[in-house]
């Protein structure tokens, strides 16, 4: 399958060479759980998320941030393609910069959690365009309007594993996205010389302070429309493949 995808990259436009804390509140009324959950809600909501954006503004600018290959992404664009672009949840936080170096809007798929409500309004200041959903929740939907924002925008940003994994597992919803798009995915690595690792369900990765980090555009793919569900898992596990070599390989350019 991976060489039928080869075949449609080669006939398209040539790029110039997408712990619970039960126990701590075990025997606390439930009454008082919501109010403290509401209380918790409201204060990230509509007190945080300012101080949020400015503190993670103001921190982004500290790491030395290098583009490569965004060349055959830009000429696409350019050109009235679409593109998807595509990585891993634990490096979502190279997204920061993505918005102000394309230049133009790029919408993203964000859980309709209440958690997801916070990350919404903080990437939404930062210039990605939230579109609410999940794979669980108004999945359906917020598909049709990434689908329709790719008309006017032509550019999409899909965390591949997120919202809550298996970590580095490509789910479904890229392929058909890119299907019902039309539209080109293009892997997108990003690599740091030095971060901290977060013990989440991702290892979330965040750079450290005046350091360096690259955001690299893989070769674009093309999905073929017409994908038998045997073909269709083929792509999926070609593109997964494609996404944990690149980021080995980029990575071993620090860790060497």
């Amino acid at each position: 399958m991976c060489t039928r995808i080869a075949d449609q990259q080669k006939r398209s436009v040539d790029l110039n060479n997408s712990t619970p804390l039960g126990n701590k509140h075990e025997h606390m009324p439930r009454g008082n759980m919501k109010f403290r959950k509401e209380i918790k809600y409201y204060v990230l909501k509509y007190l945080i998320k300012y101080p949020a954006y400015f503190l993670l503004n103001l921190y982004a600018n500290t790491v030395n941030v290098t583009l490569e290959n965004e060349e055959g992404v830009t000429n696409y664009l350019n050109e009235g393609g679409r593109v998807i672009l595509a990585s891993w949840h634990q490096r979502f936080f190279g997204g920061f910069y993505l918005p102000r170096m394309f230049n133009r809007p790029i919408s993203i798929m964000i859980s309709k959690s209440r958690d997801g409500d916070f990350i919404a309004d903080v990437v939404g200041r930062i210039g990605w365009r939230p579109v609410r959903g999940s794979g669980s929740r108004g999945g359906k939907k917020a598909l049709k309007i990434l689908i329709e924002d790719m008309k006017n925008y032509q550019l999409v940003g899909h965390i591949v594993d997120g919202p809550t994994g298996p970590p580095r597992v490509i789910k479904p919803g890229l392929i058909s996205l890119a299907q019902h798009a039309h539209a080109a995915v293009c892997p997108t690595f990003v690599h740091y010389e030095r971060s901290w690792t977060f013990n989440s369900w991702d290892r979330f990765m965040v750079p450290k302070p005046f350091s360096s980090a690259v955001i690299r555009f893989g070769q674009l793919v093309f999905i073929p429309s017409d994908l038998g569900s045997d073909e269709f898992e083929n792509v999926r596990l070609c593109i997964e493949q494609g996404f944990v070599k690149g980021y080995e390989a980029g990575d071993r350019r620090w860790s060497a």
